[in-house]
């Protein structure tokens, strides 16, 4: 499967188990930190099968979200690109800080 036919089988299996009618978005948020922590977790110990399994989580639930705000990820990702794109800033202890 390419990426969008995964996203719309996501899609259907959230509305088959009754998340996309019964769920809130701020559960569903809060879903997303939990995999999140996970994903945290496995970076740490550096368990690639476990950074794969995290990742792929954390997807699931942000399509679910997207989903319930009646939204896409790729608009999503489209719009966060469009402000990154014209974004300075600088590595600090290995992480991009965006100027002010």
């Amino acid at each position: 499967m390419d990426y969008f036919e995964l996203e719309a089988a996501v899609e259907h299996w959230a509305m088959e188990k009754g998340i996309l009618s019964k769920a809130t978005p701020m559960a569903q948020a809060l879903k997303t930190l939990e995999e999140t922590t996970e994903f945290c977790t496995a970076v740490n110990s550096n368990d690639r099968a476990e950074i794969i399994d995290a990742m792929g989580d954390i997807m699931v639930t942000l399509i679910i979200q997207a989903k319930m705000q009646d939204l896409s990820l790729e608009e999503c990702l489209e719009s966060a690109y469009h402000v990154i794109s014209k974004r300075t800033g600088k590595m600090v202890n290995g992480q991009f800080v965006k100027d002010k």
